[in-house]
């Protein structure tokens, strides 16, 4: 038997599992993922087709089972059953009340098909797997804010919210195109199209301090979450250079997007670091402060006044 031979059947399996996962499968994403050519590929897929799995094409748009279509339940290796551990306590610390229990359910439907070893496998790591954080990222009166959330971005609603933003500690109320979510610097963050601001926003889940589905559909055509999160804001952006010291410019590489940045370059044995940012006297001033022992601020004058201000007014409270 050739060598060949078990890897293909493996990836023809995982082919299958994957169409069975999505209702479009591109050829190109197959090839992608397994790192094959576009030739095998559909070699592959024709294989499952003479096995009678009923696989539809379609030209420029890409494969798909009929519906109904379903082999009975997936088996899964003793190592992934390991990774639904880990699934498990991630979702436990970092989802809402709402999608936890989801997803809690969910795990109890894998864990039914398991063979007793892996159960096994899956028991002994449980109590031994802990995730932990500091911080709230939702607000506990509102434990499905996720999952209207998920709602709206599928189905295209808007929903509606009451929010408190960190500036100011009157709620607003605002009608919102949700675009999608993601997880920065220890908080969840929600990009969407605010009516009230005509624009986009980003919203902190935990300040969402109350949320309702609506029947109003999306009045924009919006793009992927990456499109606004990398579009900077250029009416209000100032310029700002600091020089770090090496061993520290190593360990702003983790936050510096999320300010600006632009662009460094060794200048001895330190590094210069360029950034046009949008809220210079607060949010970059005070994150200035986590590395400023080792760092000088060359440019704008400002920043370097405002740093001297929350100093002396930390100072006056010791």
């Amino acid at each position: 038997m050739s060598i060949e031979t078990p890897k293909r059947f493996d990836r023809i399996v995982a082919i299958l599992i994957q169409l069975q996962s999505k209702r479009i499968v591109k050829a190109q994403d197959l090839a992608d993922r397994f790192e094959v050519s576009l030739r095998t590929i559909y070699r592959d897929i024709r294989t499952l087709e003479a096995s009678g799995v009923p696989i539809v094409s379609e030209a420029g748009v890409g494969y798909s089972i009929m519906d109904g279509y379903r082999l009975p339940p997936v088996m899964f290796t003793r190592e992934e059953a390991g990774s639904f551990v880990a699934a498990e306590k991630l979702m436990q610390r970092f989802m809402d009340k709402s999608l936890g229990a989801y997803h809690e359910s969910a795990m109890y439907k894998v864990k039914s098909v398991l063979r007793g070893s892996e159960k096994d496998w899956v028991d002994a790591l449980e109590s031994q797997v802990q995730v932990n954080g500091g911080e709230e990222l939702f607000n506990k009166e509102i434990p499905n804010a996720l999952e209207i959330i998920f709602e709206s971005i599928a189905e295209k609603r808007q929903v509606w919210l009451s929010y408190q933003s960190f500036h100011k500690d009157e709620l607003t109320q605002r009608s919102i195109e949700p675009v999608g979510l993601f997880h920065e610097h220890n908080f969840w963050y929600l990009m969407a199209y605010c009516h009230l601001r005509k624009d986009y926003r980003q919203f902190r889940t935990d300040r969402i301090k109350g949320i309702k589905s609506t029947d109003d559909i999306f009045t924009k055509i919006h793009g992927s979450i990456d499109d606004y999160r990398n579009e900077p804001n250029t009416d209000n952006r100032e310029k700002v250079r600091v020089l770090v010291e090496k061993n520290m410019s190593r360990f702003m590489k983790y936050e510096r997007d999320f300010y600006g940045f632009v662009s460094e370059k060794e200048v001895g044995d330190k590094v210069e670091l360029t950034f046009m940012t949008n809220n210079v006297n607060n949010g970059f001033a005070r994150w200035y402060l986590m590395f400023g022992e080792f760092a000088t601020i060359l440019e704008p004058e400002t920043l370097k006044d405002r740093v001297k201000e929350i100093l002396e007014r930390t100072l006056a409270k010791i």
